[in-house]
């Protein structure tokens, strides 16, 4: 018998793709896959060797819960360096992925009815955690026109007595959008003299093409007080399969709380990938992360150029991730069927856009080769007119 919180649950849409492609390419069917959200790039080198030598050194042990002093020194002194933030390592805690990020501060602060108020199109993952922890999402919906970002006023207008976090990602998965710091303290303003939580996911930080990033937390004191932020490696160094993730938060009771709970769960992350995790931080893969970075932009460039040369296709330039988030409006009002014909027809696989809670667009990951993106806008572009 199961209970019906984890039946509230879906499963991950863009995971299910991805393993679906997988599947199918095993089978030997020619298909080109721009479903998942991960580097092809391997780890960088000094990462790779700091985890060997974590071996032979015997750092095979249990951990502290919230991951060894080096380690969120190491995270505190990226913050401080990178954002601009002071963080203690108390303040400080290591997750299995940002995932596990997202669900230890959702389970420590959403309660029955408390109310998130989630931007879409949004990472599938954030409203699936509000609804198991007993959350109720409110989405502010955002379009290309807007550049799928909120204004002061959406804010302001989804704001209840029952409101309990904001969630923020910038860069946007899946649109690559990224918050001004002029916007970030705009939406502070509205937040001013309430208790809501801003969630601020920064997995896409070092992955940023125009403009400047700017730390939700960095900007105002206010801003500071009431931000969780969230990072990882998992995409500014292909630490995907690594599973490390962090959270830091001005508030020491909260990060204590998320620590009570991995204790009962999880306990520590991966010893290995700690200590590994501390060259990623610390600078040592600079580079590693500026050569993933420059070739980001030539694939997004060429990609964005050939899919607006579609009839029927149109998409925004991203400013950051490695997503462009294709409006299909003109050829489809189903994205989900899209997305699956797409697959059957011409063996490319993409994500739905209602999987985002946006209708009417695909997400295509470009992180993969420059030929393998030629050919797979090729075929969509070859599906498009036979639908249109």
């Amino acid at each position: 018998m199961l209970t019906k919180r984890v039946n509230t649950l879906s499963e991950s849409i863009t995971i299910a793709i991805t393993t679906l492609a997988q599947e199918l390419k095993a089978q030997g069917k020619d298909i080109l896959s721009f479903s998942a959200g991960e580097p092809d790039f391997g780890t960088p080198q000094v990462i790779k060797d700091a985890a060997i030598k974590a071996i032979n050194d015997e750092c095979t042990k249990y951990t502290a819960v919230d991951g060894v002093l080096p380690l969120r020194e190491a995270i505190a002194n990226k913050l401080k360096r990178d954002n601009g933030l002071t963080y203690a390592p108390n303040q400080i805690i290591a997750n299995n992925g940002a995932k596990h990020s997202l669900f230890n501060l959702f389970a420590a602060t959403i309660e029955n009815g408390a109310e998130v108020i989630i931007p879409s199109p949004y990472w599938v993952t954030y409203p699936e955690l509000v609804q198991y922890c007993g959350g109720k999402v409110v989405e502010i919906e955002t379009h290309d026109t807007d550049g799928f970002k909120i204004t002061p006023e959406q804010l302001k207008n989804a704001i209840t007595d029952k409101t309990r976090m904001l969630v923020l990602t910038s860069p946007s998965n899946p649109t690559g959008s990224i918050y001004t710091k002029e916007e970030l303290i705009a939406i502070g303003e509205v937040l001013e003299g309430t208790d809501i939580i801003v969630a601020s996911d920064e997995m896409y930080e070092k992955l940023t093409y125009d403009g400047t990033f700017t730390s939700c937390a960095a900007v105002s004191e206010d801003m500071y007080k009431r931000t969780v932020t969230i990072n990882g490696l998992s995409k500014s160094v292909a630490m995907t399969g690594w599973r490390f993730g962090y959270m830091a938060a001005a508030d020491t009771e909260l990060i204590k709380a998320t620590k009570k709970l991995q204790s009962q769960s999880t306990s520590n992350i991966n010893s290995i990938t700690q200590m590994a995790a501390i060259a990623g931080l610390d600078g040592s893969a600079d580079a590693d992360i500026e050569m993933m970075r420059k070739a980001f932009i030539e694939r997004r460039d060429e990609a964005v150029k050939l899919i607006n040369d579609i009839d029927g296709l149109s998409v925004l330039k991203p400013d950051g991730a490695f997503y462009l988030f294709v409006n299909i409006k003109e050829v489809s009002k189903d994205s989900l069927t899209f997305a699956k014909d797409l697959l059957d027809k011409k063996l490319v696989a993409v994500v739905p856009g209602v999987a985002f809670g946006s209708e009417g667009y695909f997400r295509l990951s470009f992180a993969t080769d420059i030929n393998t993106i030629r050919e797979g806008i090729a075929r969509i572009a070859e599906f498009v007119k036979e639908i249109k």
